[in-house]
């Protein structure tokens, strides 16, 4: 549902918070909840709201800014509640990048481990075509990526999920993840039906681009390389190259066509090939995005990447009918981007090997956890965001700007973009060659 079509309805309630006290009149509106008392008023933006609930008919609402309690809503209260926890709701799955209708819904308690922490609770939960969704109505809502999940188990009304990176680099001590669902009731055969589903159609999606990319590879190789290299995340290129070394070579092949060609080189200077990671992602521009300044402008619109390689064939579908491009305008389909590790292991580069008429930068982390446990949660992190490369590099000030206020939401509710982005040391920019190898080894020692 979008917020738009949720009715337009003002509430009358006495207010206590830190703004606004008293006799008020609230509405809520695409951006939040708006407070309007006689002297005063405020809107407390959804980006801000934390945890939202109903207690002995009063709703509170804790923010950045404080806590919000309206009470003497009368018959309206429930109603209140209702609209304010949906139109929350629908901003949540916007800023966990969420698109689409569910595919199956059900509700009942879940609990989820996560990264050393864990947390449960009881909410809505909700299969969608890539993910799973689970909406309390606080800072717990998560987006589950189907893509990574490794194991399920059922139970009688329930299912738990889990995700152990094929690769390692799992934290010290730490549990896999794991997500479980219980007392689904009814609704536990089609939701878990439609989580099976949903799994094997990402798999073949993905054994299918891969397939594409190297058209070579056997059956094995190709599947090999699926397993590795789950919607767009990266893997060491010495464990692709032992599953399947026609894949690399293809690969570097493409990227020898980009702006990362020297980039690539120059990574080698100071670390094994074998340890740098390679991913890849859909990479294809909609007619408008084109016209507004070419392929850089993908990367800065979610909708064109959200939908992951599922979409891509209705993208150069699209393309192709127009009429309005030509075999050699277009574009190679994936976009490969690559995690090279300093000398000692305590930092890395990350490079998105764009089009040589793009605008380009590398990015520098530190690794204070280890490389492997760094580049896992970055795969992690870039899926979680529609791979919008500037979430991972953006300062928390400019996070906090209104504009961004999606990504802000995002990076409350997803841990691994937290880790990322606290890790972030610089970027070096690729004005030219020698100015970028400077810039670049300055950020890979500054520990």
């Amino acid at each position: 549902m979008d917020i738009s079509s949720l009715p337009s309805i003002e509430y009358s309630a006495t207010v206590a918070s830190p703004l606004v006290n008293g006799e008020a009149k609230l509405s809520i509106t695409e951006n939040g909840l708006a407070v309007t008392a006689l002297f005063s008023a405020t809107e407390i933006p959804f980006c801000e709201m934390n945890a939202l609930n109903l207690n002995n008919y009063v709703v509170n609402l804790a923010t950045d800014g404080g806590l919000y309690s309206f009470s003497r809503l009368g018959n309206w209260c429930q109603p209140f509640y209702d609209a304010l926890y949906e139109a929350y709701n629908q901003t949540v799955l916007r800023a966990l990048f969420t698109q689409g209708t569910p595919l199956a819904t059900a509700a009942g308690p879940y609990h989820y481990s996560e990264f050393g922490t864990s947390a449960g609770g009881q909410a809505p939960v909700r299969v969608y075509e890539n993910s799973v969704c689970v909406l309390p109505p606080d800072l717990g809502a998560r987006r589950i990526p189907l893509c990574f999940v490794n194991g399920l188990d059922k139970a009688d009304f329930g299912l738990t999920l889990r995700i152990d990176s094929p690769l390692g680099g799992a934290a010290p001590g730490s549990a896999a993840e794991s997500y479980t669902f219980s007392k689904l009731g009814y609704d536990t055969a089609p939701f878990t039906q439609a989580v099976e589903t949903q799994i094997r159609k990402l798999r073949e999606k993905t054994l299918a681009v891969v397939r594409e990319i190297a058209p070579s590879l056997t059956a094995a190789q190709a599947a090999g390389i699926a397993l590795l290299l789950p919607e767009g995340a990266a893997a060491p290129m010495g464990r692709l190259a032992a599953v399947a070394p026609a894949f690399v070579a293809a690969a570097e092949e493409k990227i020898a066509k980009t702006r990362a060609a020297e980039s690539v080189q120059f990574f080698r200077s100071f670390c094994d090939p074998a340890e740098m990671y390679l991913g890849f992602m859909p990479y294809a521009p909609f007619p408008a995005a084109t016209e507004a300044g070419g392929l850089g402008n993908l990367l800065e619109d979610p909708s064109a990447l959200a939908g992951g390689f599922g979409a891509l064939t209705d993208v150069l579908g699209a393309l192709s009918d127009s009429g309005e491009t030509s075999a050699d305008e277009v574009p190679d389909p994936y976009l490969f981007w690559l995690i090279a590790p300093s000398a000692d292991k305590r930092s890395c580069a990350v490079e998105f090997a764009v089009p040589q008429n793009d605008s380009a930068a590398t990015f520098v982390y530190r690794c204070d956890s280890g490389f492997a446990l760094f580049a896992s949660r970055l795969n992690r992190a870039l899926e979680a965001i529609a791979f919008k490369r500037e979430v991972i590099r953006l300062s928390q000030e400019d996070l906090r700007k209104p504009e961004n206020s999606v990504y802000y939401m995002a990076s409350k509710r997803t841990v691994s973009l937290r880790f990322v982005r606290s890790c972030f040391l610089g970027r070096a920019i690729h004005r030219g060659p020698e100015s970028w190898k400077k810039q670049l080894l300055e950020l890979l020692g500054a520990q």
